[in-house]
């Protein structure tokens, strides 16, 4: 055979097994179930993948064992810092079963989500992760009928479409809103994204309230610049507001930027409470007081009840509320 095409052709198992000096069965259970045999073993294994270049074929391997070893996880927008710690946590719990995470971004979008439901499906994943709630009833009786493991995340629900992390926006909400009367704040305010969740919390907070508080709409995802306006708009709505609650340390970040630039002292002029706890918040001039979710926590119950079911595990608690905590900084305090 030519050199060129001897190059040309893609290395195989059996090549791998010659090359590190171990049988087919032992250098295929190196690969897809490492437990089974010993670590030098696995390393010499290894070594011959990167001296042949073998790339295993997970298509076929899935077709014989019915595993794909694939997660979708299905984000809204991956910078969004609230949501980073999740997808960390899942990743990295998954990949010590041998699972690799794929994501996708539905864009705030719920045609958008069905699609990407629909392509994700076509890949046949083992499970699926998602961000908030499957708003499609066609998608949401679609992964019901092909019994896909489901988990939804960042939200609760009495309908999940399988299992669920979450916690209640409602609750969230309404705790701000008692946390600032509690102070002794009246004149209140709010800057929230247009997004369900967003939408949840805010319900939560002028239950909580009492009243009617002037809000501010601002389309997710957010950022400092929705931020400053926000406060612009709010203050044009009602000068004398005295406690803004945002829908993200993101925005709140943006008010405490217009609020300086407006020579307004936080909290003694202004009170200003965030969500989500991204890192940022503790750094900030004033520091950010925040309700504070375990996103880290969430990843992780996440991938354990992808991988109970896939290994055939009862799942005793298929829904599972990780609760929230406000954490107070400096951007609020005693009312003046």
């Amino acid at each position: 055979m030519p050199r060129s095409a001897a190059a040309a052709k893609a290395a195989t198992l059996h090549d791998v097994a010659r090359e590190a000096g171990v049988s087919l069965i032992t250098a295929s259970r190196a690969l897809s179930n490492p437990r089974l045999v010993s670590e030098t073993t696995i390393e010499r294994v290894r070594e011959a993948v990167r001296q042949t270049g073998y790339i295993p074929n997970l298509l076929a391997g899935g077709l014989k064992s019915r595993r794909s070893m694939t997660v979708a996880g299905l984000v809204p927008i991956i910078s969004v810092p609230q949501f980073l710690p999740t997808v960390q946590a899942l990743t990295e719990a998954l990949d010590a079963e041998g699972y690799q995470l794929i994501l996708g971004q539905s864009g705030y979008d719920h045609a958008r989500e069905e699609r990407l439901v629909d392509t994700i499906i076509g890949r046949r994943p083992d499970g699926i992760v998602v961000t908030g709630l499957l708003q499609s009833a066609r998608t949401r009786e679609q992964l019901q009928r092909l019994r896909i493991p489901v988990v939804e995340t960042w939200d609760l629900s009495e309908r999940p479409v399988d299992m669920m992390v979450g916690f209640s926006h409602l609750k969230v909400g309404s705790a701000v809103a008692g946390y600032f009367l509690g102070k002794g704040w009246k004149r209140l305010g709010i800057a929230t994204g247009d997004d369900h969740r967003a939408a949840q919390r805010r319900a939560g907070f002028l239950a909580a309230a009492g009243s009617d508080v002037p809000t501010v709409t601002v389309p997710a995802p957010s950022n400092v610049a929705l931020g400053r306006r926000a406060l612009s708009e709010l203050l044009q709505k009602d000068p004398q507001v005295r406690a803004i609650y945002c829908s993200s340390d993101a925005l709140a970040h943006g008010v405490l930027v217009e609020a300086a630039a407006r020579g307004l002292r936080v909290p003694e002029d202004l009170a200003v409470c965030g969500f989500g706890g991204a890192d940022f918040a503790a750094h900030l001039h004033p520091t950010l007081t925040t309700v504070q979710i375990d996103g880290a926590e969430i990843g992780r119950l996440a991938a354990k009840l992808i991988l109970d079911r896939c290994a055939g595990r009862t799942i005793e608690q298929p829904v599972i509320d990780v609760g929230f905590r406000i954490v107070e900084r400096e951007s609020t305090g005693a009312a003046g």
